[in-house]
């Protein structure tokens, strides 16, 4: 049990309601940010505990990952520390790995459960709020899981960062054309909201990088979208669907349409069409699904995997029991059609996480619930600098009103204030000051000049005469080669010096660690689940990237 009094029991004050909030991403952490505000006295007399369980400290804005990719803005401003935020809740870092509802468990596993030796932690609760959110849908492709690289979390958008100016610098240096071209191939599969605009950021960032080598050209570079159905950003409709794709063509971005990833092992990506692109730089974005502590829980789930939900966000035949987001099939009240469900992005996600935390209020005090309600109000993306497309309640722009949409709605959707003022910051001093171009891959391996320079040195091996001081001197009478009372071509002595070894801080040299990770294989594909919103979970996708419904570039005001 998490409490200061009984760490490690199960049980809890008997007068104490605890809410245990599963995820810490969108509808996770705003949830708990409206909890802590209507049950503030509750909370301070110790009445009501709120406990949320999330595998990171922070919250993760998705919709600037591309930026953040890209140079544009910072890494630590990109995530919303949730124990700051959140100061009137418990923060617990670990994974839910399963939930018995039934009994009112759940099973949690922290940073601390391998040294404990002692077992997991089962927590108690009264109320449930399901959001875990979801992670990268892979497929079995050969060598996706050894060579790709997935967007969905911060550490991905800043290691795919490194990575792809860490491949400009192999191409830079290398003398083996095979080696450069592939180095300098970059192949995205996925069509929907973070695959474009991944591409879009990184292509404009390597773009502007590139004039800084003396043997790399912005031609040179070699950007493949891959994307499985006839189209790409479906949800800012057709017509700004087909200038995107023009967009990037424009921009030397080669667009395969209706195309698939069938294999990327040996750091080939094979293609449907018959294509073979040798590269070292592949990046999937092609859906996400439900995280998998779903499946290990005793609550309803739909034909995707996700917990059905009523209209007042309850988990469909539960009591007590609530979910949002990216895990949660809602149904859409709003829709024409009978049966639709609200799509898993970040416009619903936050409103829903306001609906949840009013009606779990209303429960606790007897009162009735209400509907979440919200009509899709539509979507912007970003394609670059200066770049975009948006499609607002039938509103279509492209280009520069686009962009300025996509900052302006996301700069007033990114949580607290502070982060508010430092992104705008930022992006100001980005306008007076060139760009960034700096590659942090060592970042990866923190340790490793520590490690080499820590490790002990060579043992004493022979080694031949060339290496001994002596071995040029010669003495009358004899050859070089020789050493006097051997015969021409007979082997010399031992030398006793040792052979010269590389110096503590080179970790490039063979024997010591790797001076950063990005020369080597990328992550493998797959986020962790940490954010309530990304890409649409299974519509319309599979081996090539079809497009998801990615509302996490939505905009529009709510109509609750």
């Amino acid at each position: 049990m998490v409490t200061a009094a009984n760490p490690r029991g199960s049980g809890k004050a008997p007068d104490r309601v605890r809410v245990l909030i599963v995820g810490g991403g969108y509808v996770g952490m705003y949830t708990a940010l409206h909890l802590q505000r209507q049950l503030r006295a509750e909370m301070r007399s110790g009445a009501v505990e709120v406990v949320v369980v999330t595998p990171d400290p922070y919250m993760t804005y998705q919709p600037f990952l591309p930026e953040a990719a890209a140079g544009n803005i910072s890494p630590r401003h990109v995530v919303v520390p949730l124990r700051r935020v959140l100061d009137h809740c418990r923060v617990v870092i670990g994974e839910v790995t399963s939930l018995d509802h039934a009994k009112r468990t759940a099973v949690v596993t922290t940073l601390a459960t391998e040294e404990e030796a002692a077992g997991p932690l089962e927590l108690g609760y009264d109320e449930l709020v399901l959001a875990p959110g979801s992670i990268s849908r892979t497929l079995p492709i050969p060598g996706l899981a050894d060579h790709a690289i997935g967007f969905k979390t911060v550490e991905e958008a800043i290691g795919l960062r490194n990575h792809v100016i860490e491949q400009m610098d192999i191409a830079s240096s290398t003398r083996d054309p095979a080696i450069r071209d592939a180095a300098l191939t970059f192949v995205f599969v996925g069509g929907g909201y973070a695959g474009v605009e991944a591409l879009g950021e990184l292509e404009d960032m390597a773009r502007y990088t590139s004039r800084y080598y003396h043997n790399i050209r912005p031609e040179d570079l070699k950007w493949v979208l891959v994307e499985a159905t006839d189209r790409i950003l479906p949800e800012v409709g057709e017509e700004m669907g087909r200038y995107t794709v023009r967009e990037l063509r424009s921009r030397n971005i080669d667009v395969r349409l209706e195309t698939r990833l069938e294999s990327c092992a040996d750091r080939v990506a094979v293609l449907s069409d018959g294509s073979r692109l040798p590269t070292r730089t592949v990046v999937w974005t092609a859906g996400v699904k439900p995280a998998p502590v779903l499946a290990a829980t005793d609550l309803p789930r739909d034909a995707r995997g996700r917990i059905r939900c009523t209209p007042q966000l309850t988990v469909e035949g539960v009591e007590h029991a609530w979910a949002a987001g990216d895990a949660a099939a809602v149904p859409d009240v709003t829709a024409d059609e009978p049966g639709r469900e609200c799509a898993p992005n970040a416009q619903h996600a936050v409103r829903q996480a306001k609906v949840l935390a009013e009606n779990l209020v209303a429960s606790l005090r007897g009162r009735p619930l209400r509907r979440y309600a919200h009509k899709y109000a539509g979507s912007v993306a970003s394609l670059g600098l200066h770049r975009g497309v948006a499609h607002i309640y039938g509103r279509k722009l492209k280009g520069f009103p686009a962009w300025f949409m996509h900052r302006t709605y996301h700069l007033s959707r990114v949580p607290t204030f502070n982060r508010k003022a430092r992104v705008m910051a930022e992006w100001t001093l980005a306008g007076l000051f060139k760009r960034e171009i700096v590659s942090l891959g060592s970042l990866e391996h923190p340790r490793a000049e520590f490690a080499l320079a820590a490790s002990p040195p060579p043992r004493d091996t022979d080694v031949t005469a060339d290496s001994s001081p002596d071995a040029h001197d010669t003495t009358p009478g004899t050859t070089p080669g020789t050493t006097p009372d051997t015969a021409p071509g007979t082997a010399p002595a031992a030398s006793p010096e040792p052979p010269a070894t590389a110096p503590a801080g080179d970790a490039g040299r063979p024997g010591g660690p790797p001076r950063s990770g990005g020369t080597g294989e990328p992550r493998a594909a797959g986020g962790n689940g940490t954010s309530d919103t990304s890409d649409t979970s299974d519509t319309s996708r599979d081996a090539g990237g079809a497009a998801d419904a990615d509302g996490r570039k939505d905009t529009g005001t709510t109509t609750d």
